[in-house]
């Protein structure tokens, strides 16, 4: 496994390959290959100068990528863009500001069908959430992305409460390393 900071910029198009074969596969697989091939290089590009990006990768003996991470710090203001307004209406600003805001963000994980089941993605999350500040990190992902879900409930990321009478399509999680006493269930809404 290597870790990369902005010169993930140097494997961008086996990125690219990976992140299209990866997220254009059930259940993503509404997607259109060449639209997602495009926006995903274009966020990458952006993305790898984020303050605090970083990348870890997985490569197979002959070379080709077998997974991914990518990840940085979340700042305040809080974005609105892509799905995050969603987890605002589902946290409330001031949860967004306690738990995410100061946090490492997990924005792409992704792993080729024929590396599941190894531990590889286990293993990815763990060398981007290692040095998170304060232990803190935090990502999203889609509700209907049921085998995903599954994965990060099993690997010890919990869900914040969503606020009372909030629904989603959007499930956020909060890693294991992050303040363990944090509650979950209707306790939580403080946390």
């Amino acid at each position: 496994m290597r870790t990369f900071g902005p010169d993930v910029l140097t494997i961008a198009d086996e990125l690219t390959d990976a992140y299209v074969e990866i997220f254009t596969a059930p259940p993503w697989s509404d997607r259109d290959p060449e639209e997602t091939r495009a926006r995903f290089r274009e966020r990458l590009a952006t993305d790898a100068h984020r303050p605090g990006f970083r990348a870890a990768v997985s490569f197979a003996d002959g070379g080709g990528i077998q997974g991914f991470v990518t990840g940085w710090t979340t700042e305040a203001p809080f974005r609105t863009d892509r799905a995050y307004g969603k987890v605002s209406e589902l946290l409330g600003a001031e949860r967004v500001d306690e738990l995410l805001v100061g946090a490492f963000e997990i924005d792409e994980l992704g792993v080729r069908a024929d590396a599941r089941g190894t531990g590889l993605g286990r293993r990815l999350l763990s060398t981007l959430t290692s040095a998170a500040p304060g232990g803190k990190a935090w990502l999203l992902t889609w509700d209907q992305a049921h085998e995903t879900v599954a994965f990060y409930r099993r690997t010890g990321w919990r869900e914040p409460e969503p606020l009372p009478g909030t629904e989603s399509d959007v499930v956020v999680f909060l890693s294991p390393s992050a303040d363990s006493t944090c509650p979950t269930g209707p306790t939580a809404l403080n946390c």
